[in-house]
């Protein structure tokens, strides 16, 4: 069964779960806040996608942290904001067994080996 990685709130997230409900997959859903993130899965989804993908600096939350913490940015402080700050992560995350999903695509989850 797939995880998929997110909060309940998320647009993208609910598109991701109706698409998947849709496309008749089996899958859980991993919320964020609820759930947390073992700080061992956040650096193996970096290793896999880079940590610059993780990174959503769109987010209300980012705007919300002093440019000061921002910049320079390395990837361990970015992991350690998002440890810290789950929303500030892509979203949603669906983890296959050779790549890493991160945001919603009809497209990425239609080619996706999703069994």
């Amino acid at each position: 069964m797939l995880t998929i990685y997110g909060i309940p709130n998320c647009d993208s997230c609910r598109k991701a779960r109706k698409w998947l409900d849709a496309n008749s997959v089996e899958h859980r859903f991993h919320d964020f806040r609820v759930d947390g993130l073992a700080e061992a899965t956040l650096a193996r989804w970096a290793g896999i996608a880079g940590w610059q993908s993780l990174l959503n600096t769109r987010s209300t939350t980012w705007r919300e942290i002093p440019k000061a913490e921002r910049h320079p940015m390395s990837e361990k402080r970015a992991l350690e904001l998002m440890l810290q700050r789950p929303t500030l992560i892509k979203r949603p995350i669906l983890e296959l067994k050779i790549k890493l999903l991160v945001g919603f695509s009809d497209q990425a989850y239609a080619g996706a080996d999703l069994s």
